[in-house]
């Protein structure tokens, strides 16, 4: 009898070797939580947002990444139709804003008509008010633009930053490339489908993307290097001052 009292009995010994167990698995997630968290990658301009909400998210992010894809494929055969109209075609802007106004008035007058000699419901039309504070926001903040850009053109042109000069320069002259090749129609419908096709691709293969910018960058910010050792800092800057109003 001693002995079956003093010897542990086979549940003590199943309970101290759970009691090790979880012991050991909270001391083992313990030390993976203590270990650091993997550098974050660098992404494409710096961001650390996903790119649905650096698209601005809500609807119109939701149109540009393909989330809604009825509405971005109804969005982009409409200016597919449109382009090919004023492109191929030889239709001119006005032309097709009159003619578009005529079908509607025609359609929506037809549709009067015939709804008040029959039991068809008339047309419903919304009333439109549009907010005087939004007209005076958008001349505010093309105002604030407007007076940027000049201030940034009086700084370049006056010699005090040679690298703004050469971006400045560099800015517009691809453009005015770009322009040479296309014509205002289609530039703008070219944009409009990069703007549909680039954010979308972008999202879906971004790691490579961002890794190849990175490279890219770095390259670069070598030849940048070399080009401001050698031509940018030996060119003298005029000191700009600006000019300040006497009361």
């Amino acid at each position: 009898m001693s002995e079956t009292t003093d010897s542990p009995s086979l549940i003590d010994k199943i309970k101290e070797e759970s009691r090790e167990l979880t012991e050991d698995s909270s001391s083992s997630s313990d030390s993976d939580d203590e270990k650091p968290s993997p550098p974050k990658k660098n992404r494409l301009f710096g961001r650390t947002e996903p790119v649905h909400k650096v698209l601005g998210g809500g609807k119109y992010a939701d149109i540009l990444l393909w989330r809604n894809k009825q509405v971005t494929a109804i969005i982009l055969g409409s200016v597919t139709v449109i382009w090919i109209l004023f492109e191929w075609m030889g239709y001119h802007l006005i032309t097709f804003i009159c003619h578009s106004l005529i079908a509607s008035i025609a359609a929506l007058f037809l549709w009067s008509t015939i709804a008040s000699f029959s039991n068809l419901s008339p047309p419903k039309f919304p009333e439109v008010i549009l907010p005087e504070d939004t007209f005076l926001e958008f001349a505010r903040a093309l105002r604030r633009e407007v007076n940027e850009a000049y201030a940034t053109f009086r700084h370049v042109a006056s010699g005090g930053d040679p690298k703004q000069f050469f971006q400045v320069i560099l800015g517009l002259w691809v453009p005015s490339v770009v322009g040479s090749w296309l014509s205002f129609t289609s530039l703008c419908y070219t944009v409009l489908v990069l703007l549909h096709t680039v954010p979308v691709l972008y999202e879906k293969y971004e790691d490579r993307v961002d890794g190849a910018a990175e490279n890219g960058m770095g390259q670069l910010s070598k030849y940048y290097t070399i080009l401001d050792e050698k031509l940018l800092k030996k060119i003298p800057r005029a000191h700009f001052q600006k000019s300040k109003k006497q009361h």
